[in-house]
């Protein structure tokens, strides 16, 4: 399995409120200069004695600042890790009141290079807000804003309970959520969005609030779909799903096919995908990666099926797939909670997760499945990786989720554009070269191509127009493309009130115009 290594203080928030509503007709913040280290050491900010400061060469700096995307990646000149909900309030004020550009995270997994547009700010690094509570009689799960998603699935499912999660253990819940939260169990459970119930969220103007469906339920509908843009969330709390008992539920255990399709097989493979245009059971997902096989010095394609239910109705639903009989497969069943380390042969998981890799990412969404297009995304992956052997690294995913669940939910509800997709293409172009220069070639021909198949994805996916899953967007896209014609109006209508001054600029950013004024 060598080829899948290959992978992947005093300070008072109604002044700072009154400055941010005086400064309300300028469109971003004038950034400073200022003394990073004598603001955010100084005696009167009180910190708790659990957070963190750290610059620059200190130890600790880098854990609070590494990503998982080197590329184009946002840079620090002082890092802060907030113990306690209060912290992070007074962080964000200080920010405000020295007008110091910064970036909230917590997994830092994200890839949009319009993150690399922070140059010298702060980082918050969420991680020591890392409670996990399961509450069997509500039903419920709440977590602190820089949990991952490795440290909930253990807890969950021990408690007799399953929920919507993301495709890899490594991002943090809340980001996932934010961006809407795709996976497997879309066609059951929604998406991570639709069972979210409430955050607690710090504003630009360092007020902290609870939004909910009852309370600010506006800026609720907002968060559910349109990424980082309103605030730094300090928690939030899930809707969980109960395990149902007996044998024709799966008991919470699920059937997994992992296989390895040769370039010889990969039409059939393709035209398998296809059927699911006419219907695609709830229960089932597919996720298919293009990739570089070492051992045959060839693209290949790694699938991983997964049923969510008894092992007698997965292997009738997969039973196209068992046909093929490629030369290596592995099917089993599992606990939904170890689906992520599992996929991929139990060696998928920390390919994806593995970090300070230069990757360029370019996402398409598709509601139209079209085997053609997929031939011909891997037949030019064939000669990239051909051509470009330093890029072997670099894998293209057909996420084939089923949708029913997220249909279900009326698309007015939330602000995530995108339910009617029934595909999620993502390119991940990765490169590794000792030579400054030709890694920069090896980045162009990585971006070119990564282009170049985003086009030819787009123009079969059945949208009008490009379409991306803001999670998946590379940031050269439009806001439309991003975040759907019907939906920008309120949203730039919720950046405007909550955000005027656009102090979360860097993960996506919504304008607080729209349309563009004076043609910005």
């Amino acid at each position: 399995m060598a080829d899948i290594r290959l992978l992947y203080a005093g300070l008072v928030p109604c002044l700072i409120y009154l400055w941010l509503s005086l400064q309300s007709q300028v469109p971003t913040w004038t950034w400073k200069s200022p003394d990073l280290r004598g603001i955010l050491l100084d005696e009167g900010n009180q910190w708790c004695s659990g957070t963190a400061v750290r610059f620059p060469g200190q130890e600790g700096f880098s854990e609070m600042t590494d990503r998982w995307n080197t590329f184009d990646a946002p840079t620090h000149s002082a890092a802060i890790s907030p113990a306690t909900e209060a912290d992070v309030v007074k962080t964000v004020l200080l920010a405000a009141k020295h007008r110091v550009p910064f970036l909230a995270t917590g997994g830092r997994h994200g890839y949009t290079t319009s993150l690399g547009r922070l140059r010298n700010g702060r980082a918050i690094d969420l991680s020591a807000l890392n409670e996990v509570e399961v509450d069997e009689s509500a039903e419920t799960l709440t977590v602190g804003g820089g949990v991952r998603w490795s440290q909930v699935l253990d807890p969950v499912f021990d408690a007799g309970f399953q929920m919507q999660t993301g495709i890899c253990s490594c991002p943090r819940v809340v980001g996932v959520t934010l961006g809407g939260g795709i996976g497997r169990y879309s066609g059951r459970f929604g998406l991570v969005i639709d069972a979210l119930l409430s955050v607690r969220l710090v504003t630009a103007d360092g007020r902290l609030l609870t939004v909910s469906e009852s309370s600010q339920p506006d800026l609720f509908w907002g968060i559910r779909g349109a990424s980082g843009n309103f605030g730094v969330i300090t928690s939030a709390t899930y809707k969980l799903q109960r395990i149902a008992s007996g044998a024709d539920h799966g008991q919470g255990h699920v059937l997994m096919a992992d296989m390895v399709i040769p370039a010889a097989q990969t039409a059939e493979y393709f035209k398998i995908l296809e059927l699911f245009n006419d219907s695609m059971p709830a229960n089932l997902a597919v996720y298919s990666m293009i990739m570089y096989s070492e051992a045959a010095n060839d693209a290949k394609v790694m699938t991983n099926w997964v049923y969510m239910g008894p092992e007698s109705a997965g292997r009738a639903a997969m039973q196209q797939l068992l046909d093929l009989q490629p030369s290596l497969s592995l099917v089993r069943t599992v606990p939904w909670s170890k689906i992520t380390a599992s996929q991929g042969f139990g060696m998928l998981d920390a390919a994806f997760c593995q970090s300070a890799v230069d990757r360029s990412v370019y996402g398409v969404n598709v509601r139209q499945l079209h085997a053609a297009t997929y031939q011909t995304v891997f037949d030019k992956m064939r000669t990239f990786y051909r051509e470009y052997p330093e890029a072997c690294g670099s894998a293209k995913a057909l996420e084939t989720w089923p949708n029913q669940a997220t249909l279900a939910v009326p698309a007015e509800a939330t602000a995530y554009p995108w339910r009617d997709a029934k595909e999620n293409f993502l390119l991940v172009f990765s490169w590794s070269s000792s030579n400054p220069d030709h890694g920069e070639v090896l980045a162009e021909a990585s971006n070119k191509l990564g282009r170049e198949l985003r086009n030819n994805f787009s123009q079969t996916s059945g949208y009008p127009e490009l379409s991306v899953f803001v999670s998946y967007a590379h940031s050269d896209e439009t806001v439309e493309q991003i975040y759907g014609r019907d939906k920008l109006p309120r949203l730039v209508a919720l950046k405007k009130k909550w955000d005027p001054l656009n102090a979360f600029a860097y993960n996506n950013p919504l304008p607080t115009d729209y349309p563009a004024k004076n043609g910005e």
